[in-house]
């Protein structure tokens, strides 16, 4: 693991840290941090962290705080409060 994506998973953490103690503008930070950082050394962000940020505002989501997921014709739709909408095929279960 490179230094580089070390640091975006501890900025990650940070992000979810400081959503939680409700310093969203702190998690914006850290996330566009985050970002510029996986830019500049031309690497993907891991699966997670794209999952649980809106790609609209840069805010950390926290389910039922500011964002709302939904399951939708086999995707999973998750809606910030900004209004941005990202959807993620799964595959049913059942």
């Amino acid at each position: 693991m490179t230094v580089a994506e070390e640091r975006i998973e501890r900025l990650h953490e940070l992000a979810s840290e400081a959503t939680a103690a409700g310093s969203e503008e702190r998690a914006r930070r850290y996330v566009r941090r985050a970002r510029r950082l996986a830019e500049r050394n031309r690497i993907s962000l891991p699966r997670e962290f794209l999952r649980f940020t809106c790609g609209n505002c840069d805010v950390y989501l926290r389910p039922g705080k500011n964002a709302r997921v939904r399951l939708q014709n086999g995707h999973l739709v998750i809606t910030c409060d900004c209004g941005h909408q990202s959807r993620y095929p799964y595959k049913d279960g059942g």
